[in-house]
């Protein structure tokens, strides 16, 4: 048996144990390395993914036939700070000598544009050290599949992947361990509080990959009966939304519907309604269990979560057709999901407030000035509010280049932008609509914030301020991006709602 390593930068840190070589992982593109001494001379190093320009998370099979890996060539290539992954496997010598071209096969390819209910491609943020059942070729991950977690076992010699969480459920799944071939997991809403559950294969039907669940007993408390009347009070469901008025310019994936996460209580019709938006942009908020959100619906509002298209979930096309046009089809998006609720009579359409955080935080100040209406509150936590002062000061002004451009951003990114490059950043900034802004809003700033420097937010509030729109701005003065620490992501959101319920009261 002979050592993994991780090497970052000149630092090498033991990783993992394999067997049948040394596999190195480089970063900052991440490349799958095996040396072939023992000797650990780097002269003996043998590149194993040349024409990928992105592996992680190696795992060989339990025979040793297969070295499997993850990628997000997608993302790398494109620029992208996140998109769909794909997988790879090599098939590994069997005398474990490495000599000649080992070929990089498919196992699961990036996905497009998936067809109607279909897979949507691997979003998988994390696998388990041991991912295998018992045939050596099925493994076992968690990943996206829209506004879902989901379960899914994969066949790494055929390639056939497979949902096995429950099909006609929204909540989500989670892999938590491995017993062989039976499955340890866990399953939430964003009404339904974590509960553990036992998979195994049902033997006695015809259906492959038909698997049952059942529930097991928690090591936790039980909630309080106050919370649990509480959350049983309330309803989601997931909405699936048609594009308005989709270019003919759009690829198939980017012209099919995104999806919403409604949550409501027993009058909703008549209840106000916080619209709820993801950082990222390339991420998704999952119908898991959110103490914070279940802490705004408590307060008696409805909640529209919007997974707009760019969010991981929904095919590579859907993903890529937001770089070049935030701002505009992000906004639209939202817009769209809230107009597709009001028509239906399910909220009161006079009462409406929205909240988010980083690029959710740049969608909530662009809606309040595109729809000065439409919103009677806001709350944005670290927004990014103004990508001309931002791109000179983050720790990723590649972001600022890619979501501006496209993936003409990869290429024209420079540390000294020219004039008319900071006149398009102005332009799909937020405050360039900030002199039709009038709803009150509600700032939480990580002072320690490296990503969206607290300096974006506080230059939009202050001039919030200078036009006489209620304003208030909370620092948090040892926080950065997320705003996570549990003392400062309790206080923000006691804040958010005590805002909300100042402006939401009838």
């Amino acid at each position: 048996e002979r050592q993994c390593y991780m090497q970052h930068g000149s630092q090498n840190t033991d990783f993992f144990s394999f067997f049948h070589g040394k596999v190195i992982l480089f970063s900052d593109d991440l490349f799958l390395f095996c040396n072939s001494s023992n000797k650990g001379d780097a002269a003996a190093l043998v590149k194993l993914t040349a024409d990928l320009s992105s592996a992680f998370f190696p795992r060989f099979s339990p025979d040793g036939k297969y070295l499997v890996f993850i990628s997000a060539k997608s993302a790398v290539d494109s620029g992208a700070h996140n998109a769909t992954n794909s997988m790879h496997k090599i098939d590994w010598p069997t005398d474990g000598k490495l000599e000649g071209s080992l070929g990089v096969s498919d196992v699961v390819p990036t996905v497009m544009s998936p067809q109607d209910g279909c897979f949507p491609g691997m979003y998988c943020s994390g696998l388990l050290r041991f991912p295998w059942l018992s045939d050596g070729r099925t493994m076992i991950l968690s990943s996206v599949w829209g506004s879902k977690e989901v379960i899914l076992s994969i066949n790494v010699a055929s390639g056939e992947v497979s949902r096995i969480s429950p099909l006609d459920s929204g909540y989500s799944w989670n892999v938590l361990a491995l017993d062989n071939n039976n499955i340890l997991s866990v399953s939430s809403s964003l009404v339904t509080l974590p509960q553990m559950y036992y998979g195994f294969e049902d033997s006695h039907t015809d259906k492959p990959c038909q698997w049952d669940w059942q529930e097991i007993s928690s090591p936790f408390p039980k909630p309080s009966d106050k919370v649990s009347s509480l959350l049983a009070d309330h309803k989601f469901s997931v909405l699936k939304i048609p594009v308005s008025s989709p270019s003919d310019k759009l690829p198939d994936g980017a012209k099919l519907p995104f999806e919403a996460i409604f949550v409501s209580g027993k009058d909703s019709a008549s209840s106000p309604t916080i619209v709820v938006l993801h950082g990222g942009p390339h991420a998704v908020y999952p119908s898991s269990y959110s103490r914070s959100l279940a802490f705004l619906y408590a307060q008696g509002y409805n909640l529209l979560v919007v997974n707009y298209r760019g969010s991981l979930g929904f095919g590579e096309e859907a993903l890529q057709s937001l770089p070049g046009n935030i701002g505009s089809q992000d906004v639209n998006d939202v817009l769209t999901a809230l107009d597709f609720v009001k028509k239906r009579g399910l909220i009161d359409a006079s009462r409406v407030a929205v909240v988010g955080g980083s690029h959710g935080g740049f969608l909530t100040t662009h809606l309040i000035g595109q729809a000065p209406e439409t919103f009677v509150a806001a709350a944005a936590r670290n927004p990014v509010c103004n990508l001309q002062l931002m791109v000179g000061t983050t720790d990723i002004p590649d972001w600022c280049y890619l979501e501006v451009y496209g993936k003409e951003g990869k290429t024209c990114f420079t540390e000294s932008p020219l004039a008319d490059t900071l006149t398009q950043f102005y332009q799909k900034s937020p405050i360039s609509h900030i002199s039709k802004v009038k709803t009150p809003t509600l700032f939480l700033l990580g002072a320690k914030d490296l990503r969206v420097p607290v300096s974006n937010g506080l230059q939009y509030a202050r001039a919030l301020k200078e036009r006489g729109v209620d304003t208030k701005i909370i620092v948090f003065p040892e926080d950065i991006h997320g705003l996570d620490k549990p003392q400062s992501d309790f206080e923000s959101f006691l804040n958010i709602g005590v805002w909300f319920k100042k402006y939401m009261s009838k």
